[in-house]
């Protein structure tokens, strides 16, 4: 069901809520969290999906708050709401809405009374995020904050702002979809023999920050010099591309020339193809809101391994390059 509400109040949105809720059973039973997704004027509805698919493991209260930065215009100050339950909103209720003129200045404000009582509140921004995302308006009502590296203008460069205002409870989905690759690595290492790793490459696309936070946690990790190689848009390939971890007996190579699979290579052992798919944003929501308390790894990795990478390098036969963003 479907219900718009034109040019409205926050208080007329949260007496229909209540309206419905009475008309239709108890709406908000067990909704866990509720979710705020920043996002533009017209780009609410990727985000809206990515949520409902991820309500089915994790209900919810999804309130989307959608601006079109034209805060000073004050001709055209006014409040579009729409409550979508049942079907049309998975298994949460999802609250979209849409403020114009100065209306948008004041988000906290927005969403304030929309808050599920006595419920933790996580904030994403799918798109650009807010200059310091723990000092925003929705940030500083949020336990969890989910930015998107590479959903930004301008990837890495998002990223190293990242770095710089960084608080804990901030999180990236550059880091979370690299959790597949941390998993495979892991357990390669796992194996034996059990050698020291004496050197890393990870080479993939030169705008990929999923690709620089690889390489960063590696470096943390292993504690040896890892070097980063960026390939150009010539190669055709993005995101991430391999990993190359060498030590006494060879090296082991996982490397993902062809989507969603990997090759794995070790000295003396069979060549194994590997299921390691780009995640979309159904999965990584879900794998964060599975956790609403601080991510200390992605924390030491943000403010300490990004620091001890050396400057990338250009792949032998690439030079380096923008090219399409993905994990």
């Amino acid at each position: 069901m479907i219900v718009d509400l034109p040019n409205t109040t926050t208080s007329t949105i949260s007496k229909t809520l209540v309206k419905i809720r009475e008309e239709g059973g108890a709406v908000a039973l067990g909704r866990v969290l509720t979710l705020i997704i920043s996002t533009r004027l017209g780009e609410e509805e990727e985000a809206i999906e990515a949520a409902n698919d991820a309500s089915r493991e994790h209900p919810m209260r999804v309130i989307v708050v959608s601006t079109s930065g034209d805060e000073n215009n004050h001709n055209d100050s006014r409040l579009d709401a729409q409550i979508r339950v049942g079907g049309d909103a998975g298994a949460s209720e999802v609250i979209v809405v849409r403020a114009y003129g100065d209306t948008a200045s004041d988000k906290e404000g927005l969403v304030t009374g929309l808050l599920l009582p006595d419920a933790p509140v996580v904030a994403w921004w799918p798109g650009d995020g807010p200059k310091i995302a723990s000092q925003s308006a929705i940030g500083r009502i949020a336990q969890r904050r989910i930015t998107d590296a590479a959903a930004a203008s301008n990837p890495l460069s998002a990223l190293s702002h990242l770095t710089d205002t960084y608080a804990p409870g901030d999180t990236d989905f550059a880091w979370t979809r690299l959790t597949l690759w941390r998993a495979q690595l892991a357990a390669v290492l796992d194996q034996p023999p059990f050698e020291s790793i004496t050197g890393v490459e990870v080479h993939g696309a030169a705008d990929s920050p999923s690709t620089v936070l690889l390489a960063a946690w590696l470096q943390l990790q292993l504690e040896v010099p890892v070097v980063l190689q960026v390939t150009s848009p010539s190669t055709g390939s993005s995101g991430i591309q391999g990993v190359r971890l060498h030590r006494a007996s060879g090296v082991i190579e996982l490397e993902r020339s062809i989507p969603n699979i990997a090759t794995l290579t070790q000295p003396g052992q069979p060549t194994h193809d590997i299921s390691l798919p780009r995640r979309n944003l159904r999965d990584c929501l879900a794998e964060e809101l599975r956790r609403l308390d601080p991510d200390d790894l992605f924390g030491d990795v943000i403010r300490r391994g990004l620091g001890q990478l050396a400057k990338p390098e250009a792949k032998r036969g690439a030079g380096a390059g923008a090219t399409k963003v993905a994990s």
